[in-house]
C-alpha cells in the first residue's frame, strides 16, 4: 500500500464555550471561523514502507502467558506538536530506527466527531471550528487505543473530509509491539494521558512551520499567499498558543526540529528497545513445564483407533512413503477429521417432508455461519476437505513462524472475514506440538471477538504436551485429532511424529531444525 494525500481538518466546534473534563481547559478565543485546512495523510494499515523495508502492522510476538491470559501489553508512544511541525516525519523515523515487524501508526485525524445537520450547515459555510478539543471524539479515541494497546483487533474510523462524515467503511488494525499515536491534541486528554508509556513533543520554530504550510498550501493546493498567511495567523497560530503548545510541559522528550533530530530519536529507539526487551516472553519454555502428567482433558475428542484409521497412520507415518501416498492419505484423515468435527456443532430439530409425503425429523445447524481458519502453511492442505463438506464455507489465514533467535511464535499475518465474531470457527492446523502457535491462534480469534466455546482446533496429529497447553488455557475450546502421541524431544518435535507435515505434502526441503508445527513458510 503506498502512502496516499487524504484531506483532513484541524479545528474546533463553536466559540469554545463551556469545559471538557479534558486536561486543559476550553478557552474562548473569539476568532472568526476559517477555512478548512489540509494535512498530509499518515500512513495506513495493515503495513508502513520506509526506505529500506515494508513494515507490517499486523501482528507481534506473544502478548499473553501460558495461561492464555494477556501478560504484556504494547508500549504506546504519543507524539504531540503544532501543525507541520513534523510529528509524521518523526514518526517514520522512529519506526525505520526501531527495526521491529509490528508497529502501528494511529493518527488523531480520523477521529473527528460525525457533526449534526446543524453543524453540516455551519461546516460547509466555513462557520464551524475544527482546532479545539471539542472536535475530536475522545471517548472512542481512548477506547480505541486502550483495546489496541491489549493487543485486541480494533475499527478505525475513515474520515471524509469533503463530507465532514465518517465513511460507511471503517479500517480493521491489529494490535502490535509498539503503536505510535500522533496528532496535534494527543496530550489535551486525561484518559488518553494515561495510555502512552512516552510522550514526545516535536517542537518546530513556527517561522519553519509557516514555512511549511505555504509550500503545501501554494504549490499543492492552489492557493494564494495572502489566503495562506490570513489562515495562519488567525487561526493556526492561536490554536497552537491555546491548546497545543501548553502540553510540551506533560512530554517525557523535546524533539526540537523535528525529524531532523536524530541524536533525540536515537534515544527515543534506545529507551523503547529497553522496553520491548523488558516484555519479552518465553511462552513455549513455560510450556513445556506446565499442566503436563495430567488426565487427558475431556475437551479432547480423539478418532477411535480404527484399522482403516491405524494404516492410513501407518503410511503417512513411515519415511519411506512417496510424497503421492502421502498426499492421498493424508487427505482421507483430513475428511474424517473435519467429519467429526462439524458433529461437534449445535443443531435443532427440523422436520422436513420426504418425495413419499411422510415427515422426517431431521436435524439442522443451530448457529449462523460456520468459518474456517488455517494456520499457514500445512493447515491450508485441509481446507479443501473442509470446502467439500461445508458449502459456501468462508476461510481465513494466519501464519504463525518460529523466530529462529528466540525459538518463540510470532504472528507475521492474517486475514480474516468480516463479521467472524459470531461465527462457529474451525481452526485447522496439520500437527501440533507444544502447542504454541495453536494458542497464538486461539488468541487471535479471541481478540477479533470469537466466542471461546464456538472455536473447534482440528489436526491430524497432536502431542499431549500441546493438547495440555491448548485445553488449559482455552477450556471451551474443543479440541479434536485422529491421534495423540506422547513424547515432544528438546526440541519440541513430536515423538514418534509424522516428520515436517508441509514439507511432506509439498515436496519442499525441510531446515535442518525443523518444527513439527509453526515452522512453515507460506505457500505463495
Amino acid at each position: 500500500m503506498e502512502n496516499e494525500e487524504i484531506t483532513s481538518s484541524v479545528s474546533n466546534s463553536g466559540g469554545g464555550e463551556g469545559s471538557l473534563d479534558r486536561l486543559l481547559p476550553a478557552v474562548t478565543t473569539g476568532l472568526s471561523p476559517r477555512k478548512r485546512t489540509t494535512s498530509q495523510c499518515k500512513s495506513e494499515p495493515p503495513l508502513l514502507r520506509t526506505s529500506k523495508r515494508t513494515i507490517y502492522t499486523a501482528g507481534r510476538p506473544p502478548w499473553y502467558n501460558e495461561h492464555g491470559a494477556q501478560s504484556k501489553e504494547a508500549f504506546v508512544i504519543g507524539l504531540c506538536g503544532g501543525s507541520a511541525s513534523g510529528k509524521t516525519t518523526v514518526a517514520r523515523k522512529i519506526i525505520e530506527a526501531l527495526d521491529v515487524p509490528w508497529v502501528v501508526l494511529l493518527s488523531m485525524d480520523s477521529f473527528y466527531k460525525v457533526l449534526s445537520p446543524d453543524q453540516q450547515t455551519m461546516a460547509a459555510s466555513n462557520d464551524y471550528n475544527f482546532d479545539h478539543p471539542d472536535a475530536f471524539d475522545f471517548d472512542l479515541l481512548s477506547h480505541t487505543l486502550r483495546k489496541l494497546k491489549q493487543g485486541k483487533s480494533v475499527k478505525i474510523p475513515v474520515y471524509d473530509f469533503t463530507t465532514h462524515g465518517r465513511q460507511k467503511e471503517w479500517k480493521t488494525v491489529y494490535g502490535a509491539s509498539v503503536i505510535i499515536f500522533e496528532g496535534i491534541m494527543a496530550f489535551a486528554d486525561k484518559k488518553l494521558l494515561q495510555l502512552l508509556d512516552m510522550k514526545i513533543f516535536v517542537d518546530t520554530d513556527s517561522d519553519i512551520r509557516l514555512v511549511r504550510r505555504l509550500r503545501r498550501d501554494i504549490t499543492g493546493r492552489g492557493r494564494d499567499i495572502e489566503g495562506v498567511i490570513k489562515q495562519y495567523n488567525k487561526f493556526v497560530k492561536p490554536a497552537f498558543e491555546q491548546y497545543i503548545e501548553p502540553t510540551m510541559r506533560l512530554a517525557d522528550i523535546v524533539v526540537p526540529r523535528g525529524g531532523g533530530n536524530m541524536v533525540a530519536i536515537d534515544l527515543i529507539v534506545q529507551h523503547v528497545h529497553s522496553q520491548l526487551e523488558e516484555r519479552e516472553l518465553s511462552v513455549r519454555a513455560a510450556l513445556a513445564s506446565a499442566h503436563q502428567a495430567q488426565p487427558l482433558p475431556q475437551t479432547l475428542s480423539v478418532l477411535d483407533s480404527t484399522p482403516q484409521v491405524k494404516g492410513m497412520h501407518t503410511i503417512i507415518r513411515n519415511k519411506e512413503t512417496s510424497r503421492d501416498e502421502f498426499i492421498f492419505y493424508s487427505k482421507r484423515l483430513m475428511r474424517l477429521l473435519i467429519e467429526r468435527a462439524l458433529s461437534f456443532l449445535p443443531s435443532q430439530v427440523h422436520l422436513v417432508q420426504t418425495p413419499q409425503g411422510e415427515d422426517y425429523e431431521g436435524r439442522t445447524f443451530d448457529g449462523r455461519r460456520i468459518t474456517g481458519v488455517s494456520i499457514l502453511r500445512a493447515g491450508e492442505t485441509m481446507e479443501p476437505a473442509l470446502r467439500a463438506v461445508c458449502k459456501d464455507v468462508r476461510i481465513g489465514k494466519i501464519l504463525i513462524q518460529t523466530n529462529q533467535d528466540t525459538g518463540e511464535p510470532e504472528l507475521h499475518y492474517l486475514r480474516l472475514p468480516k463479521e467472524i465474531s459470531e461465527d462457529h470457527v474451525i481452526l485447522m492446523d496439520c500437527t501440533v506440538s507444544t502447542g504454541a502457535a495453536a494458542m497464538m491462534a486461539v488468541r487471535v480469534l479471541l481478540d477479533h471477538d470469537v466466542q471461546e466455546n464456538k472455536i473447534l482446533l482440528v489436526s491430524l496429529l497432536m502431542a499431549e504436551m500441546g493438547v495440555h497447553s491448548v485445553a488449559y488455557a482455552f477450556p471451551q475450546v474443543k479440541i479434536i485429532t485422529t491421534a495423540v502421541d506422547k513424547k515432544v524431544n528438546d526440541l519440541f518435535h513430536i515423538i514418534p511424529g509424522i516428520g515436517n507435515f508441509g514439507d511432506r505434502y509439498f515436496g519442499t526441503d525441510a531446515p535442518p531444525d525443523w518444527s513439527d508445527e509453526e515452522m512453515d513458510e507460506p505457500s505463495y
